[in-house]
């Protein structure tokens, strides 16, 4: 039996489907890029600013993707839906390649981060006491979402931006 193509979804309907499923994870995989060249993958947990302008991580300094990328500041985080019965190709996914920046402590960005951060992520709160964490935002560039099969979209930041917007009632 050939698998049937799902119907045509229109733009406004994927870029929110794109934003909903980041926006209703914390875990994720991050995909970073050794010292040796080599891909290197982790699971970390994450926040969403507002109209997906970052998602931020807050990381130890001893963890190998901290240093990763503070040398090599493009990153890709990948979120599913969580697998249950059926064919696990037809989970909607999205792959995210972002560029990277540290949050400086004293800065305001850093306090409205910190803030984000929590309110999605209560029980990370001690971990702002330790000295060695930092938070770093990825800045979105672009985005695979790919809803199930033959239902695959590549989408920019602005497009990301406008989903969230669609989604918040914005």
């Amino acid at each position: 039996m050939q698998p049937q193509t799902p119907p045509k979804q229109n733009l406004s309907t994927i870029r929110r489907a794109a934003v909903e499923l980041l926006s209703s994870h914390r875990w994720a995989a991050l995909a970073t890029v050794d010292d040796e060249g080599l891909p290197a993958a982790s699971m970390v947990a994450y926040a969403l600013e507002a109209e997906c302008r970052g998602i931020l991580l807050h990381l130890s300094s001893m963890a190998a993707h901290s240093s990763h990328l503070l040398a090599r500041p493009n990153a890709s985080l990948v979120v599913s839906a969580a697998e249950g019965e059926g064919d696990p190709q037809q989970l909607p996914r999205l792959s995210l390649s972002a560029s990277v920046e540290v949050l400086e402590r004293n800065g305001d960005a850093y306090r409205a981060a910190r803030e984000t951060y929590l309110a999605r992520l209560p029980d990370a709160e001690p971990l702002f006491g330790f000295g060695d964490f930092r938070l770093f935002r990825l800045k979105p560039i672009s985005a695979r979402y790919v809803g199930g099969f033959a239902n695959a979209h590549t989408l920019d930041a602005e497009a990301l931006a406008r989903g969230w917007r669609l989604l918040n009632g914005a």
